[in-house]
């Protein structure tokens, strides 16, 4: 039975889409620079012992945290329910397949935080995914993200309002009353850890 999606961008992620963006996101490089790109994002982060990853795909990010911090305790929520299965499949986290625009309010964790995820919500339903963010925190929210300093709407591979960029910290930050801890760009034409030109901020409760 097909679930009935309150938004078209999830429906987008849950469907065939969804399926096709795994296919294109499995290699060791890309888990390589993963390692690399926690390393760095975590440098500020103190006493994190649990993390909760929002839109969590198969789980590649949840593998990087976990090389980095073994003994640390992993959940992750996917929408596209082959995702899902694959990142449960890896037998690091507690994954959850559902839509992360719903209310979610069992996930507490140290460290919650998205990587590419933002971009593809529907601006109309950004703030059910900030209050997730922030309700289930303890401590730190991270995102990774493509940031532009007012929001727009771009393309994404022949499709229409299926990606926006803004300052998705700031409107953490002015919203919820978070502290700026650290941030960082990373280039897509790095020559030892590339990623695809994002954005990221670390903030504190």
């Amino acid at each position: 039975m097909q679930t009935a999606y309150k938004t078209e961008q999830e429906q987008f992620w849950a469907g065939d889409f969804g399926k096709d963006y795994i296919e294109r996101n499995k290699s060791d490089e890309l888990l390589t620079s993963k390692v690399v790109m926690w390393s760095q994002m975590l440098r500020s982060a103190h006493s994190v012992q649990s993390a909760c990853e929002f839109g969590c795909n198969i789980g590649l990010n949840l593998v990087a945290l976990k090389q980095l911090k073994p003994s640390i305790t992993l959940t992750g929520i996917e929408i596209n329910e082959t995702a899902a299965q694959q990142a449960a499949n890896r037998d690091i986290a507690s994954i959850h397949n559902g839509s992360i625009i719903e209310n979610i309010s069992n996930v507490k964790a140290d460290l919650t935080f998205t990587v590419g995820v933002l971009i593809h919500i529907n601006p109309d339903y950004l703030q059910s995914v900030y209050d997730n963010l922030v309700n289930n925190s303890n401590r730190y929210i991270l995102v990774s993200e493509y940031y532009n300093p007012s929001p727009v709407a771009i393309p994404y591979r022949g499709h229409q309002e299926r990606l926006y960029k803004r300052d998705f910290a700031g409107e953490l930050m002015d919203n919820y009353n978070l502290k700026l801890v650290d941030y960082g760009f990373i280039y897509k034409r790095d020559n030892w850890a590339p990623q695809d030109d994002t954005n990221w901020f670390l903030l504190e409760k």
